[in-house]
């Protein structure tokens, strides 16, 4: 069994963008998705509607972290899964992975916006589980292996998904990759990483001072560590619609791997 059939991308987008829907991803096998990471509200659900995604295929969900951007969205995938439970209209549960902070945090929220009879599925259908630093669960026929991306802005979450064949996918937030960490992605078959802007556009954009970083920067970590697709989003508006193209061509420059820059919508076949 490989990793998943496909990737979903929802959106590719920094928390403040207008061109682009808020970073957010779906994995596919082949009959399920696990979702990672929730936009920034109510767009979630209509990226659903727009790619044609099924519900009912929905029952794992990963949120590595609080910013806005990231977990508004994920109040909006709770309240729309119990309002489908409530009309009978989805079958099984659904679990939420994430740490303890943000699990603090999201329950809070819920518990404080969302109706009763919305919040009465929680801990019965809708199950949350809070996963510690460096712990493996069995998720999916899937070897998941949490970490602590030692972000310094807010407590922030990533994962490596090992499949049975040994095939992997790395995902690491969305900020760089720190060298108590490095070693998670290394030989990496895949690797989901934030490239906020071009490297020429450092001093105007400031990606360093949101701990961000720019696409050469990646390309040269994923070269170091010999990772063999290096998916590239979380990025800002400028570029837009060339970012493909100008990504590509500066990543392409300092990594030998197989870059994608994939636009909103996009889907990403991982077989």
């Amino acid at each position: 069994m490989a990793i998943a059939k496909r990737i979903h991308v929802l959106g590719t987008g920094v928390a403040i963008v207008r061109k682009y829907y808020n970073t957010a991803f779906i994995l596919e096998d082949e009959s399920s998705y696990f979702l990672v990471d929730g936009m920034g509200g109510i767009d979630i659900l209509r990226r659903f509607d727009e790619m044609k995604l099924d519900w009912q295929k929905l029952h794992h969900a990963f949120l590595s972290h609080t910013h806005t951007d990231h977990s508004l969205g994920m109040v909006y995938v709770l309240r729309y899964v119990a309002f489908l439970m409530r009309l009978n209209q989805y079958d099984g549960d659904f679990h939420l992975y994430t740490h303890k902070v943000a699990y603090n945090k999201i329950r809070k929220v819920c518990e404080l916006i969302l109706d009763p009879h919305e919040t009465r599925y929680f801990d019965d259908r809708i199950i949350f589980h809070v996963v510690e630093d460096r712990e493996e669960k069995l998720i999916w026929n899937l070897r998941f292996h949490f970490f602590d991306i030692q972000s310094t802005k807010e407590a922030q979450f990533g994962f490596k998904a090992e499949a049975p064949d040994g095939s992997n996918l790395v995902f690491c937030g969305d900020e760089p990759i720190c060298e108590s960490v490095e070693e998670i992605a290394r030989n990496a078959d895949w690797l989901c990483a934030e490239a906020y802007c071009l490297y020429e556009e450092r001093e105007i954009e400031t990606p360093y001072r949101y701990h961000h970083s720019t696409v050469k920067d990646e390309a040269e970590l994923a070269e170091k560590l010999q990772v063999k697709h290096l998916i590239l989003w979380h990025t800002i508006d400028r570029g837009y619609p060339n970012r493909k193209k100008l990504y590509t061509k500066e990543a392409s420059a300092y990594y030998s791997g197989d870059v994608i820059v994939p636009d909103d919508g996009e889907i990403i076949d991982l077989k």
